[in-house]
């Protein structure tokens, strides 16, 4: 496979596992999870990861902690059916759940700062 089908394969199934909020989470966490970027607890990274942008109860770090769990582990699966590397699909992933996120929601920048979308 070469570069530019192996980026499509990639970008086909993140934009499919962004379309299903969260990684397979269940309802009530996904409900959570809404609330918590709604309150602007969290926000996406370029990372490809979630992050805390404001103090946050237990349950939400927890939450947290549980989806990044979940979306590193399909992030390498992704990495490993296209034979690159996990940082390429977190960077990709990232770019992804940053475009998606909608307006009034936090965002991390590259340099690291968050900021409203």
């Amino acid at each position: 496979m070469n570069m530019k089908s192996t980026l499509f394969a990639m970008l086909a199934v993140m934009t499919m596992i962004f379309s299903m909020t969260g990684l397979h989470i269940d309802s009530a966490w996904s409900a959570d999870l809404r609330s918590a970027k709604a309150a602007g607890q969290i926000g996406e990274q370029p990372d490809g990861y979630l992050g805390i942008v404001s103090s946050a109860s237990a349950d939400v770090q927890a939450l947290v902690s549980d989806i990044n769990q979940k979306r590193r582990d399909a992030y390498q699966g992704i990495a490993n059916s296209n034979g690159t590397s996990l940082n390429a699909v977190e960077i990709l992933a990232g770019k992804k759940a940053i475009e998606k996120t909608p307006a009034g929601e936090y965002v991390r920048t590259a340099a690291g700062e968050w900021i409203k979308k």
